[in-house]
């Protein structure tokens, strides 16, 4: 699409708004200041008007190539008429200078938030006026508003410093005559051409790409990341632009379409280069109009609205959002794929230096190599090569050799091979699918002791994966419209098995000590492999993507060689894979009902060992910072109380007897106290604490409370933290009030801490002993410390009443926008199978600061007792689970009253007005104080 081809009459009138600039010129006799104050209400009209009508027309036809260059041709006309002005009317001498645009707007492109990149071309001698014109036309841009790039400089400063600093030279390149002299332009792309480019295009291209993956480390480096940059992330517009510059830079072409004449690309690539281009320019142009300022990371509160922007609809098991998202990672892996056809003919042409990985090798690695058994394929500088270009037109399951050959002598690949390999997909048919070589190599890769990943991760970019398995092909880019995932699906898949290997390898021995230990002794690898890559291939469907999934697996793994049993462990594995994840962080593991019911669903030591491992790999693969010590922590208590179950090892002695052989177990521990006082803090618990306390706390316990009682304080706090679970525990000791968890919640939250887990125990005085697990923030002891101490000060000040919670809530909570964007609908499940003695209430919504403070005083309302809360936040929503029971003890089994609990949750949930909500005390020690206005308006704030 070239300028030429677009109907810019609608945009602008120019000879009507340069008669109404020059007028104005005259009007004010070439006073300064006047007539820049005279011009600048003319041209912003004018270019405010032309960026609506870009902007409609962008509505219209939906190209955003298109946009982009309207808007570029929008602003060389208004440069021109200011320059004009100027060269005209004011400063004679600016005409013999010229006005070159640079970088993106160089090209004829420019979004509407983007910087404008100007050149000011002097003659060799040049004259103050030449200055004051250039000087005029940069502060009216700066008035109007833009942000403008620019430099001002001779041909021969231009060319010097080109051929030093490749930033400079990478703009010249881009250079674009506006207006002014144009033949100062023309010579300096002659001079450039002769004097920069020459002999020099293998230092450019090994400078932009090396710039490229600087690029792609600093944003993630992955081009499947939920929220990616449009513009510099991996797959996004500057990669396409690079591709451009090196094209430039090295054939001297001025339009892609050229590249096909030379070879470099085919029709069918050039097509998907445009259809590339103009689909992520629609993205960022529809991005900054949203915004109203250069916003590059498509963000989750964005992608809605350009969603529906770009018509959109939802499909079954699919959101508009979702299948908008999917398209844009499948463009930003067509980029990938052009990216790597490019670089094959590069390195074919010797137009870049050989890859670092070539000095490596020795002396001879320049040279191809035999691979010993196999006469299809060559080694080239550690990477596999084809032999010859019709090694798959030959035999099509070469193409599964290719990888596996590669896999076993630990190769890289030759990007012109994965460029015939791409060529190739409509080779991989049905039956290439069913075939058993196919099939046995492709198992092989999967459970390969040395990089699987990777394997995975080329055969997925290069189209391999998604055509020999068509069910991972339908979810390739596919992106989960939340907060929790980081990457795709297909990422998050190809990046478990990385997890897995890792582990299989003995290498996450330090961060998984527990599935390092299980992993040598799961004898049946294949299966465990087959689970972990399998495991979320039903995602985007109506249906329950773990149940579909094992029906997937079910006719999946008879064609990868998988006996009927071996299927059928495959198919429970991804049927339960989210299973010991929900037990672990949302029930109470010291509950031993928790325990029973996971043991009965998961029936042998074999299938528990697989489930741990599987769902440790799920979780480290979900994105960085997702997976912490905590969540290992939770795992591995669950796991080994599980074996314990399956082994027969649960004691079968009663529940009275147990808890008084832990009374005994305690008293022991505290020989060296007096017998008075050991009595005496002995009995201060009871059953539920000394059946689930580990005897060191309890000893830890009674010393913080015999402290406590000794200095008088009625009211005490003490903090311990634990690095390697990532988890701080703060303990509080008080009166106890039927709020209590309530306002020590608010408090935490007002003091920024989330909690994660909470134990509560009342002691035979009427005091409360709460136990609080909180994320940790800080890698260092010390400072995590600190922050502990914090925590523990803002409970205190709460609880004494020296702070009003309602008013620190207020406080945190100032300047933050609610969380709008996830549609989490509040959702509470009361249960009273779950748990021999408590009623389970599970709640699930939208996360807010101070929510867990209410959600809890609710309890208090309702007159229920929380005996224990498990807090989990899965990115934007959280699901809370708590032990409760009435004010006697039991569980709550009226249906009225149950309807009653879930109708105050779900107001509370969702934000609503609630009559009970004001009534939260500000301290409990303390006597309560009336609230002032000024304190309830912040609440409803």
């Amino acid at each position: 699409m070239t300028m030429s081809d677009l109907d810019l009459s609608e945009i602008l009138d120019i000879a009507a708004l340069a008669e109404e600039c020059g007028n104005a010129v005259r009007a004010n006799g070439g006073k300064l200041l006047e007539t820049r104050s005279a011009l600048l209400p003319i041209l912003r009209a004018a270019s405010a008007q032309g960026r609506e009508k870009v902007k409609a027309q962008l509505f219209a036809d939906g190209s955003g190539l298109r946009c982009a260059q309207r808007l570029s041709w929008l602003q060389d006309r208004i440069i021109a008429i200011i320059f004009d002005c100027a060269a005209t009317q004011i400063y004679r001498d600016a005409a013999k200078i010229a006005v070159s645009a640079v970088g993106g707007y160089g090209r004829g492109t420019l979004a509407p938030g983007s910087d404008i990149d100007l050149l000011f071309v002097l003659p060799a001698k040049f004259t103050p006026d030449m200055h004051s014109a250039v000087e005029f036309v940069l502060y009216l841009l700066w008035d109007m508003g833009f942000k403008v790039g620019h430099a001002t400089r001779t041909i021969e400063e231009c060319i010097r410093l080109s051929k030093t600093d490749m930033t400079i030279r990478t703009a010249i390149l881009e250079t674009r005559f506006v207006c002014g002299w144009e033949e100062l332009v023309g010579e300096l792309h002659q001079r450039f051409d002769h004097d920069v480019t020459r002999d020099t295009a293998p230092e450019f291209i090994a400078a932009k790409l090396a710039e490229r993956d600087e690029r792609h480390r600093k944003s993630g480096d992955s081009r499947y990341l939920v929220e990616p940059n449009v513009k510099e992330g991996k797959g996004g517009l500057r990669d396409l632009q690079t591709l451009f510059w090196i094209a430039k830079y090295k054939y001297h072409v001025r339009d892609a379409g050229e590249l096909v004449k030379l070879g470099v690309l085919s029709k069918q690539e050039l097509r998907l280069f445009q259809k590339a281009d103009d689909f992520l320019w629609a993205v960022r142009c529809h991005m900054h109009f949203l915004t109203g300022k250069p916003e590059e990371r498509l963000s989750f509160d964005l992608q809605p609205e350009i969603a529906r922007s770009l018509g959109y609809q939802p499909r079954p098991g699919l959101s508009a959002v979702e299948r908008f998202m999917k398209h844009y990672f499948l463009v930003a892996k067509d980029v990938g794929d052009l990216t790597r056809i490019f670089c094959a003919t590069l390195e074919e042409q010797q137009a870049k230096a050989a890859p670092v990985l070539t000095a490596m090798l020795g002396r001879f690695a320049n040279r191809p190599r035999k691979i010993p058994g196999t006469i299809e394929f060559i080694e080239d500088r550690g990477r596999i090569a084809l032999a010859d270009k019709d090694v798959f037109k030959r035999d099509p399951i070469s193409i599964m050799r290719f990888f596996h050959v590669a896999d076993i002598n630990g190769l890289e690949f030759h990007p012109d091979a994965l460029k015939i390999v791409t060529r190739s997909l409509s080779l991989i048919d049905n039956d290439f699918r069913e075939n058993e070589e196919a099939n046995r190599l492709f198992l092989s890769m999967l459970t390969s002791r040395r990089q699987p990943g990777q394997i995975l991760r080329r055969m997925n970019e290069s189209g391999v994966l998604g055509r020999f398995i068509p069910e991972f092909g339908k979810i390739v880019s596919m992106m989960q419209f939340n907060m929790y995932h980081h990457y795709t699906v297909d990422e998050h898949l190809i990046r478990t098995i990385e997890v897995l290997s890792e582990i299989d390898q003995g290498k996450a021995e330090d961060i998984h000590p527990l599935a390092a230990t299980l992993m040598p002794g799961v004898e049946d690898r294949d299966s465990l492999y087959v689970a972990v890559l399998l495991h979320d291939i039903a995602k985007g469907r109506q249906e329950d993507h773990s149940v579909a999934g094992a029906r997937v697996a079910r006719k999946l793994c008879p064609r990868l060689g998988l006996s009927p049993k071996q299927t059928e462990l495959v198919a429970w594995l991804i049927d339960e894979h989210l299973t010991m994840s929900m037990v672990a962080q949302t029930r109470d593991m010291h509950d031993r009902k928790t325990i029973s019911d996971f043991a009965e669903k998961v029936q042998s030591l074999d299938r528990l060992k697989m489930l741990l491992i599987l769902t440790v790999c799920d979780i480290r693969a979900v994105g960085p910072g997702v997976w912490n010590g905590w969540k290992g922590q939770l795992l591995r208590t669950l796991y080994y109380e599980t074996e314990l179950l399956l082994s027969g090892g649960f004691s079968e002695v009663s529940r009275k007897d147990r808890a008084k052989y832990a009374a005994e177990q305690l008293s022991k521990a505290l020989g060296d106290w007096s017998d008075k006082d050991r009595a005496m803090y002995t009995k201060l618990h009871y059953e539920p604490y000394l059946l689930t306390v580990p005897l060191e706390d309890q000893v830890r316990h009674a010393h913080f409370i015999r402290e406590a009682d000794s200095t008088g304080k009625g009211l005490a706090t003490m903090v311990r933290t634990h690095s390697f679970h990532a988890i701080t525990e703060i303990t509080v000791l008080a009166p106890d009030h039927p709020r209590l968890l309530s306002v020590i919640a608010g408090a935490c939250a007002a003091a920024g801490a989330n909690i994660a887990d909470a134990q509560i125990y009342t002691t035979s005085d009427g005091r409360a002993l709460d136990t609080i697990l909180v994320n940790r923030e800080f890698p260092i002891d010390e400072d995590e410390m600190r922050r502990g101490a914090t925590i523990s000060k803002m409970i205190e000040d709460v609880l004494s009443g020296r702070k009003r919670l309602p008013e620190v809530i207020a406080t945190r909570s100032k300047g933050k926008k609610g969380n709008k964007t996830f549609p989490v609908q509040p959702h509470v499940t009361i249960s009273n199978t779950l748990s021999n003695k408590f009623t389970v209430i599970e709640v699930e919504c939208l996360d807010r600061i101070g929510l867990l403070a209410e959600v809890t005083a609710v309890f208090s309302d309702l007159s229920l007792d929380i005996q224990s809360a498990r807090i989990t936040t899965f990115g934007e929503k959280v699901i809370d689970t708590f032990y409760v029971t009435d004010l006697i003890g039991q569980k709550v089994t009226n249906e009225n009253r149950q309807a009653s609990v879930i109708a105050r949750l779900k107001t509370v949930m969702a934000g609503q007005a609630d009559e009970f909500r004001d009534n939260m005390p500000s301290g409990i020690i303390a006597p309560q104080l009336q609230k002032s206005p000024v304190a309830q308006k912040k609440v409803k704030a």
